[in-house]
């Protein structure tokens, strides 16, 4: 097992009693020190670096408040980078806990809060929320910190990025993001990001006898510049389309692959969600027509017949 799945698995068994389980740091010398990013809130002091396992002078420890990341060139970011550098820190570890006060004060309150130590909402940002940082979730806001670190320019692309969640109550500490996992999904080949551009070495070989041009001489090849820039273009079509191929072989898969989630999605939705009762439409009784009365029959006068002998 790596470093954090020991120390997962060391943690788990403790909490069970075990009153033999531990980590032999000597065995994760290349993965030390460890830097990690937790709350400021002081019932942490009890846990760490005990709950890793791990000796004090093998864990570097960040710390704010709600163990908040706001963008990946914050201060904190700087903070992680430069443990990582100067430090050495080789993984690092953003760690929630439970019964979180920052994730349980809401922005009103917040505000409030503020006020009441002479700080006026005209002198705070538009944007609290996103100034502060405030969540509502401390799982999701362990995920957003690792996401940010691990698209940060700041922090190298091999370190392995951790989210885990500390129980106040127990000390266990469960997985939030397996930071293995994620890593080697941000190095898998084979993604439009990670295509490789050609080789400046490989195109100037495949130019021929135009390589040869030497600048500080004023030496050209004996070759006609129109088939030089022929040469080239056709040089440049045949590395576009070998590039529009690998883009399109890694988009296809994802089309699929999101065509069927889509299609499990909606096949879910049919047998599980509730139906809607049938609308049933009360048909409305329109009040009895009245009776108008008959007008009385038209009848020929006495005399018709009389009349029509004359």
């Amino acid at each position: 097992m790596r470093l954090f799945e020991s120390i997962i698995d060391a943690n788990h068994r403790a909490v069970a009693g075990d009153a033999g389980a531990g980590l032999h740091p000597a065995d994760y010398a290349d993965a030390l020190p460890v830097v990690a990013l937790t709350c400021v809130d002081p019932r942490l002091n009890a846990y760490f670096p005990n709950a890793l396992a791990l000796p004090t002078e093998q864990f570097i420890w960040l710390r704010n408040a709600g163990n908040i990341i706001t963008s990946t060139l914050s201060s904190t970011m700087r903070s992680l980078a430069l443990s990582c550098a100067v430090k050495g820190g080789r993984e690092i570890a953003v760690i929630g806990h439970t019964d979180c006060q920052i994730c349980k004060t809401p922005t009103m309150a917040l505000l409030d809060k503020l006020q009441a130590l002479g700080v006026d909402r005209s002198r705070l940002p538009e944007n609290i929320n996103d100034f502060f940082g405030t969540f509502g979730s401390e799982r999701a806001n362990v995920i957003k910190a690792c996401d940010l670190i691990r698209n940060s320019p700041l922090i190298g692309p091999k370190i392995p990025v951790h989210g885990l969640m500390l129980d106040l109550e127990t000390g266990q500490l469960d997985w939030v993001v397996n930071g293995y996992e994620t890593l080697q999904t941000h190095a898998s080949p084979g993604l439009p990001g990670n295509v490789a551009p050609p080789k400046i070495g490989d195109l100037m070989e495949s130019l021929g006898s135009f390589k040869d041009f030497a600048l500080g001489e004023m030496k050209f090849p004996e070759m006609k510049i129109g088939e030089a820039a022929t040469r080239v273009g056709d040089v440049l079509a045949q590395r576009a389309g070998r590039l529009e191929a690998e883009i399109g072989q890694t988009i296809s898969p994802a089309a699929q692959s999101v065509e069927q989630l889509a299609a499990e999605m909606s096949q879910y939705a049919e047998k599980n969600w509730p139906k809607p009762p049938p609308i049933r439409v009360k048909p409305t009784r329109l009040p009895p027509a009245k009776k108008n009365p008959l007008p009385p029959p038209i009848r020929p006068p006495a005399d018709f017949r009389r009349g029509q002998r004359k």
